[in-house]
């Protein structure tokens, strides 16, 4: 869920040198995962600051309200609601460990990667 990569992320959101945009779709879907028995059941066995860490991220992030309605990703299309909030947010790229999002690689002009390519690219900047 959060891992060490995650973590640097957040903390580039945080420095303001990662801008991130989310959806009241995507932070709704997000709340019921962590609020989800078997994801609680892990933050207890593993001690995880999980609601604080999603905290931190949604103050820190802009909250949008796509009005477009996609329907590209069929395996999963509750995933389509990340692509209107990029497309809508005029992203860059998508960070994320969706699988099925990351076998797309590239949504219009959006670049989807993970965040260990996230992180070795703004190595690169």
């Amino acid at each position: 869920f959060w891992t060490g990569t995650s973590f640097k992320i957040m903390e580039l959101i945080d420095k303001k040198e990662l801008i991130s945009i989310l959806s009241e779709g995507i932070i709704k879907e997000y709340y019921e995962t962590i609020n989800s028995d078997e994801i609680i059941h892990k933050i207890k066995d593993k001690d995880l600051i999980i609601s604080e860490v999603s905290k931190k991220v949604i103050l820190n992030s802009i909250i949008i309200k796509p009005l477009i309605k996609i329907d590209f990703v069929k395996e999963d299309p509750d995933d389509n609601k990340i692509l209107e909030c990029a497309y809508e947010g005029k992203a860059d790229c998508i960070i994320t460990k969706d699988k099925h999002l990351l076998k797309l690689k590239k949504f219009k002009n959006i670049k989807i990667i993970s965040p260990e390519e996230a992180l070795k690219l703004f190595k690169n900047d």
